[in-house]
C-alpha cells in the first residue's frame, strides 16, 4: 500500500473530459478506499468537455490561475482559492480564461473512473 505520494514521480495522464491529471491518491493504485485526489491542468485558452458523472460527487479547489465554471445551467468566474461542488449528474466543464494554466485540486468521491464520466458534446 502506498501512502505517500511524490508530485515528481507522478506520471500525467488526459482524462475522458480532455484535463491532464496528476493523480495524487487513487483506490486502484494507492490502497484508500472510497475518494480520489487529483491535480487538474487546463492550458492557458483551454477548456474541458461538458460532462457529467452519475454517481461521483466531485469538489474543484483552484489553487492557479482563472477561468469559468459551466455548472448545471449556470456559468461564473473562478480564481486562485475557489471551491466548487460538483454534484453527481450535473453537467460541467471549465474554461481556462487566464494566460497561464488553470490547475485545479480534484476530490471526487466514489473515486475517479473513465466508466463514470458522461461526454455531453
Amino acid at each position: 500500500m502506498q501512502l505517500k505520494t511524490e508530485y515528481e514521480k507522478i506520471e500525467p495522464y488526459i482524462t475522458k473530459d480532455g484535463s491532464i491529471i496528476r493523480e495524487f491518491m487513487h483506490p486502484s493504485v494507492h490502497g484508500n478506499s472510497e475518494q480520489s485526489l487529483a491535480e487538474a491542468t487546463v492550458p492557458a485558452g483551454g477548456k474541458t468537455m461538458l460532462h457529467r458523472h452519475r454517481l461521483t460527487e466531485e469538489i474543484y479547489h483552484i489553487t492557479t490561475g482563472c477561468g469559468i465554471m459551466t455548472l448545471g445551467g449556470q456559468e461564473f468566474e473562478v480564481r486562485t482559492g475557489d471551491a466548487v461542488c460538483i454534484l453527481p449528474g450535473t453537467p460541467h466543464r471549465i474554461r481556462n480564461t487566464g494566460e497561464k494554466e488553470l490547475k485545479i485540486l480534484c476530490c471526487c468521491a466514489p473515486a475517479y473512473s473513465h466508466e463514470d464520466t458522461e461526454l455531453m458534446e
